[in-house]
């Protein structure tokens, strides 16, 4: 079983719910990147997402699209995302990675060269926003090689259908988008989400994560009571921005958010 699977079946099995913070790779400069991940992890975070900039990144709002561009002007790459997580590893050989992004970058890496230079750099999965499970045959079967794990999106305009399947597809866990829009969008509806948590669990007994609307600890908090963990990647990332200047702070803030998030979630 692999370090996310394994991160994330622990929490399940204890009761509690998992914590997954996002994070853009090179956001604010690429000097904070590795430093910034020990800090979630100190402060509770299960598992990092880190985000790989891309120049198009059509599923963010603003507040991330600005962190992808803060990244690019660093000419921060994919090669460079590995670089960071095989710098985390040296440090913590436990908490599980997921590379956050989208499949322009690993195409121009090549499928092979990305699995293999991901597994040496110890990811542990992949979210692909722009690479549904019915074209990713090739990829998925290069990740089960390399014990890495593909999660895959539900939507609230999933269909029935549609959800069995990428419930059968994802590894890991299942990650609903709670919004009709891109990430930050809006406020969540919890009545909508509960029913659609509801109806998806019949199709898998992996946890199922909320995100794209997780804003503070009492959406945390509320959020838990409906799903297996919550995923937080605005709110982090517009901390990130607002002490941008100020490493030393920075990590603070984000680690007293974090933290916050980590109580409420229990």
């Amino acid at each position: 079983m692999s370090r996310l699977s394994s991160k994330l079946n622990d929490r399940l099995q204890s009761g509690s719910k998992s914590l997954v913070a996002y994070i853009v790779a090179g956001d604010p400069e690429p000097g904070i990147t590795v430093g910034l991940m020990h800090e979630l992890v100190r402060n509770g975070v299960d598992v990092i997402e880190l985000g790989v900039p891309f120049s198009d990144p059509e599923a963010e709002g603003p507040v991330i699209q600005l962190a992808h561009e803060r990244a690019l002007a660093h000419q921060v790459s994919l090669a460079d995302c590995l670089d960071m997580v095989r710098a985390f590893r040296a440090d913590d050989q436990e908490t599980p990675i997921v590379l956050m992004g989208y499949l322009n970058p690993i195409e121009a890496m090549g499928y092979r060269a990305f699995t293999e230079r991901a597994a040496a750099a110890g990811v542990d999965g992949t979210i692909i926003v722009n690479l549904p499970p019915e074209e990713a045959g090739e990829f998925t079967g290069l990740m089960e090689q390399a014990d890495i794990e593909t999660v895959y999106l539900l939507a609230p305009t999933t269909t029935n259908e549609r959800a069995e399947m990428v419930c059968q597809a994802s590894r890991g866990f299942v990650y609903y988008v709670s919004l009709k829009g891109t990430t930050g969008a809006s406020t969540l509806d919890l009545g909508d989400v509960s029913e659609k948590i509801a109806r998806f669990r019949q199709y898998t007994q992996m946890p199922l994560m909320v995100g794209f609307g997780v804003k503070d600890a009492e959406t945390a908090r509320s959020v838990a009571a409906i799903a297996d963990g919550a995923v937080v990647g605005s709110a982090i990332v517009s901390l990130m921005e607002k002490h941008r200047e100020d490493p030393q702070t920075l990590n603070r803030e984000v680690g007293r958010f974090v933290a916050g998030l980590r109580s409420a979630l229990g």
